[in-house]
């Protein structure tokens, strides 16, 4: 079965085909620096991990691009409000980013562009659609990209231009033809002598937004990607306009395949900063290992909506355990993946429709109960593989098992006893699931002639 991916464009599961065989060029949209990432960055960081993970195993060379905004509005408020330069804010933040990533085991993308350093190149795009008739120089010194003279405007949203004037966020602004017109150069202000600018032959100013990504994905990876991502509330405008920038420049497709995931909800909200509703990732990494973070959101499909709370996260950290108890029971062998074994297949399977990570669970869950049953150290390694498709299981197993309990001593006491009431009554399947349940929370029993004790081992 080849690789099928749901293309938001079309709005179908198509075959994926990159421009080279062999190779994937994907572009996924990074961060804005001025604070810390939360759950929500979390969210497209580890999906777009898995990514290019999966297509890494199989045997794609991935070139992965995952940019940083480090010039924005919010970026030159907070240093403000810091008293501190903006290089020096974003470099704190851009170190901040890369603990949290390296915490939750998110590998670093081939490329890490700020888009600082791509301001020539933006300035030449801008160039090229003034010369090409869509981009024009409003009154106040912005320079604007006119959406109504690109054809395919709304097509990534699936939207008219005239259903995205109803439900605009763009302030009506003076100089622009329409609301909707993105600004390609912002004017730096006579009235603002410190403010942040580059020179130009649109005069002094900086980057918009959208104009950073259309840049730096020219540059780094050529005129059409073969995959471009981020989060489901990029599609429009930001998506959007990177379409109508990059192919208004080029007259060539920007990306054949779109991808985006979708938000992490907090009694169902989108969690973001603007909202308030947002958790940091270091704040959760305090009360839950990085790998239970990370298990949480593998375990969800990256397009669907995934819902926050200490109760998903404690159920992630208690299946977790399930299956780093079947390591532990059994110490893995080291194995290569042998893609005709039935579990391998599906688990192939799985991530080969869309990167269908809940299957793809749902097969390691499988695998770790053949593990308990037929104490097979082939199956074994053979969890401890496929689990490392999603960088999950890497970990030793008596370290994550013995991290904490939270029994107290007298249910753990009152286990003991039921299962040696259950060895008395050669209930043994029942002493062995007893014995398991206090594994996976971290309680190992020593058997003796003297009776049964327990410990962390810590």
């Amino acid at each position: 079965m080849s690789l099928r991916i749901y293309n938001t464009l079309s709005r179908e599961l198509e075959e994926f085909i990159p421009l080279q065989p062999g190779r994937v060029r994907m572009y996924v949209c990074g961060m804005t620096v001025y604070d810390y990432c939360h759950l929500g960055h979390a969210r497209s960081m580890i999906a777009f991990d898995v990514v290019q993970r999966w297509l890494r195993r199989s045997d794609f060379a991935v070139d992965y691009v995952r940019n940083i905004t480090d010039i924005d509005d919010k970026i030159i408020r907070r240093a403000v409000e810091n008293n501190e330069s903006i290089r020096a804010l974003t470099d704190r933040m851009i170190d901040a980013l890369h603990e949290d990533a390296d915490a939750l085991g998110i590998e670093r993308p081939t490329h890490e562009p700020r888009a600082t350093e791509f301001i020539p190149q933006m300035l030449s795009m801008i160039a090229t659609l003034e010369t090409r008739g869509l981009a024009y120089r409003s009154p106040n010194g912005d320079v604007n990209y006119a959406v109504r003279k690109f054809p395919g405007y709304g097509k990534l949203s699936g939207k008219s231009l005239d259903e995205l004037h109803a439900g605009e966020r763009v302030a009506v602004l003076d100089g622009k033809d329409d609301p909707l017109d993105p600004v390609l150069w912002k004017s730096a202000k006579a009235s603002e002598p410190e403010e942040v600018k580059w020179a130009s032959d649109f005069g002094p100013g900086r980057p918009g937004w959208h104009i950073e990504c259309s840049a730096m994905a020219c540059q780094l990876l050529g005129e059409t990607l073969d995959i471009h991502g981020g989060g489901m509330d990029l599609q429009f405008p930001h998506h959007e306009n990177e379409i109508a920038q990059s192919e208004g420049a080029s007259g060539k497709p920007l990306a054949r395949t779109w991808m985006h995931n979708g938000f992490i909800n907090i009694d169902d909200e989108k969690m973001s900063k603007s909202l308030g509703n947002f958790f940091l990732i270091r704040d959760v990494l305090k009360s839950y290992d990085a790998e239970t973070v990370r298990f949480f959101v593998v375990r969800a499909h990256y397009r669907s909506a995934l819902n926050y709370s200490d109760v998903h996260l404690d159920d992630a950290r208690n299946s977790l355990r399930r299956l780093y108890n079947a390591l532990h029971l059994v110490p893995p062998a080291a194995v290569e993946i042998d893609w005709t074994d039935p579990y391998a297949a599906r688990f192939k399977a799985a991530m080969d429709e869309d990167f269908g990570t809940p299957e793809a669970v749902a097969v390691l869950f499988e695998l770790a109960g053949e593990v308990n049953r037929a104490r097979s150290p082939a199956a074994s390694g053979l969890l401890k593989a496929l689990a490392g498709c999603l960088n999950l299981l890497q970990g030793d197993p008596q370290a994550f098992l013995q991290a904490g309990s939270t029994l107290d001593d007298a249910t753990i006491q009152a286990l003991i006893r039921q299962r040696a009431d259950a060895k008395a009554a050669k209930d043994f399947a029942a002493a062995d699931r007893i014995r398991n349940e206090l594994l996976v929370q971290g309680i190992v029993l020593k058997d003796s002639a003297s009776g049964t004790t327990w410990t962390t081992e810590k």
